[in-house]
């Protein structure tokens, strides 16, 4: 039985050497397909899996009859982006000037955004809302923020702690677009840099999904995310150990 400790070590040494060689056939590619699809997915991308991974091998798109939304390929490129940042950047502590560029790398090139006056790398400039719930407002967004990491980074990391930062940070909302995909992000970040199996939510569970954060902005209880997290780390344990 492959143990969680020698799966992990695996991860970061063959996430950096796959990286380095432009490697399209390991864990590091599987993997920045693996987590782009899905979390694009669940914001609305109609990117197939298939799409995803032709644009990540080899930058193209198959020959379709349909249409390719370009704001789809937009986000896409710019998850690939913001994985490569998040490795770079691991031995950093997680702060609001990295949360930042997380963002900056996810959605500066995306022409919609832009052309809508979104911030870019930067937080939201406009009150937004996730479904009928009413998030922070932007002037609070900053405090929120820094309250959120100085109870964080004061925490030994579990995945319960991480349950919690992750429903906060989305109640939060800090940014008027990209929050579920930089909240993501930084959910496999900090299980990767922690010594935890990383968790990476898949389109599938989306109901499950929403339906966990629901519970916490209701009912303060993190029971359905917990085992939501639970079951996605043995899918993608279950997933990356075959190419060990």
């Amino acid at each position: 039985m492959i143990k969680e400790k020698e799966f992990l070590d695996f991860l970061l040494e063959r996430f950096k050497i796959e990286r380095e060689r432009f490697d399209r056939s390991g864990v590091y590619a599987y993997t920045q397909r693996l987590l782009a699809y899905n979390s694009n997915k669940i914001e609305g991308s109609t990117l197939t899996e298939e799409q995803t991974a032709s644009l990540f091998d080899n930058g193209t798109l198959p020959k379709s009859d349909d249409y390719y939304r370009a704001k789809d390929v937009e986000e896409m490129n710019g998850h690939f982006l913001m994985f490569n940042k998040m490795l770079d950047t691991l031995d950093e502590a997680l702060s609001q000037d990295l949360i930042k560029q997380f963002h900056y790398e996810l959605k500066s090139g995306v022409f919609e955004d832009r052309a809508n006056g979104y911030a870019i790398g930067d937080y939201k400039q406009r009150p937004n809302m996730i479904g009928m719930y009413q998030t922070v407002r932007p002037e609070k967004v900053e405090d929120e923020i820094n309250i959120l990491l100085e109870w964080y980074l004061g925490q030994d990391a579990t995945l319960a702690v991480l349950a919690e930062f992750h429903a906060r940070y989305e109640s939060i909302h800090p940014f008027q677009d990209g929050n579920g995909r930089t909240g993501r992000l930084i959910l496999f970040r900090e299980c990767l840099k922690n010594g935890i199996v990383p968790a990476v939510i898949e389109d599938a569970n989306r109901n499950e999904y929403l339906e966990a954060l629901k519970e916490y902005r209701e009912e303060k209880s993190l029971n359905k995310l917990v085992r939501l997290f639970e079951k996605e780390q043995q899918f993608y344990l279950e997933k990356g150990k075959y190419f060990m």
